[in-house]
């Protein structure tokens, strides 16, 4: 019996959630979209879901980010784990 070890649960491509948080300041949802656009040039911002945190000193963004690959979708997490204004990627 042979059993072929997939590399991922995923098949590509797909759409993707992923959570960021940062601190609630001007330009943080606005930076956000831009490093997406840099992994997906159409990625639409119209999509993006904001909600502050219940002392409104956070922001929360839920982004749906486009994966090609299990390598393209490493790099974005990557990216927004190495941008200054975000605090923590789910």
């Amino acid at each position: 019996m042979t059993t072929e070890k997939k590399e991922s649960l995923l098949e590509f491509p797909c759409d993707f959630p992923i959570k960021v948080m940062g601190a609630t300041q001007d330009g943080f949802a606005d930076a956000i979209v831009a490093l997406l656009r840099e992994f997906d040039a159409e990625f639409d911002a119209a999509t993006v879901e904001m909600r502050p945190s219940s002392t409104g000193k956070y922001l929360g963004l839920t982004v749906t980010v486009r994966a090609h690959s299990k390598a393209h979708l490493d790099d974005i997490y990557r990216a927004l784990t190495g941008h200054p204004m975000v605090k923590v990627v789910l």
